[in-house]
């Protein structure tokens, strides 16, 4: 009797790799060895990359408020601990969007933490 193998799975897992390889260029998208080890390794940076991003977004924003505190004579540490000090519970990322856009609110923060 021969042996029985699930060709049914196998094909379908094939399928979905190469599936996930669309796009790539040359054998990456069509040679199930290469496409196997090329989307392997793009989950793996995409994995990595979701925390990356956050740290990324996180020094803009400390760059932006730095921009904006400095027009008015303060660094961010400074201005940092003073916000934390006088109870103003406000995240970075509303800050950085306040120095950006709305400089006269940002200016408000920045008289009230003086």
């Amino acid at each position: 009797m021969p042996r029985a193998v699930n060709a049914v799975a196998s094909r379908a897992k094939r399928k979905k790799v190469l599936k996930q390889a669309k796009g790539y260029f040359g054998r990456r998208k069509n040679v199930w060895t290469v496409a196997k080890n090329a989307v392997e390794k793009a989950l793996s940076y995409q994995y990595r990359d979701r925390r990356v991003r956050k740290r990324e977004f996180r020094k803009l924003w400390i760059q932006r408020i730095n921009a904006g505190a400095r027009q008015y004579g303060m660094s961010y540490s400074v201005f940092m601990g003073k916000v934390a000090k006088s109870g103003i519970d406000i995240n970075r990322k509303v800050l950085a969007d306040l120095a950006m856009n709305e400089p006269e609110a940002f200016k408000a923060i920045v008289d009230q933490v003086k």
